[in-house]
């Protein structure tokens, strides 16, 4: 179950492809599961905890979290966010931030090319639903 929800957040396939020129890609985020619970008092929902860790330059492509209502901490070193068209925001060690069900998550970038960078990710989401899903266009 770990393993679905690790694929489902990150819609990663491990694929890629190379040209001639190619540069290289920015280190992507990655997820480690901590639990997921249907909750016993809301039918249909379902509580899911997760640690992101963004490697030192790290981002995460433009994304949604569906119906899902997020509550994200940072445990390490900093990140940039931008929910929607709220102005975009540096978060550090102890600070957190929420995203309603819907919102499009524009911007999610570790802000140093040295240091890594640690999240605790709280979805309250349909039970059932992809935990994120890449939305590259706004």
């Amino acid at each position: 179950m770990a393993l679905l929800v690790a694929a489902a957040f990150t819609g990663t396939t491990g694929c890629t492809s190379q040209t001639k020129h190619a540069t290289a890609e920015p280190p992507a985020e990655t997820l480690s599961p901590l639990i997921e619970q249907a909750l016993p008092n809301v039918p249909g929902k379902t509580f899911t905890s997760a640690v992101v860790e963004f490697p030192p330059g790290a981002h995460a492509a433009p994304h949604r979290h569906g119906n899902a209502f997020i509550y994200a901490y940072v445990l390490e070193g900093a990140v940039r966010s931008q929910v929607d068209d709220s102005p975009v925001t540096e978060y550090h060690q102890g600070q957190n931030w929420v995203e309603q069900p819907g919102a499009h998550h524009v911007l999610t970038e570790n802000t140093s090319a040295t240091e890594s960078a640690k999240l605790l990710v709280v979805f309250v989401s349909n039970t059932g639903d992809k935990l994120k899903v890449d939305d590259p266009h706004q």
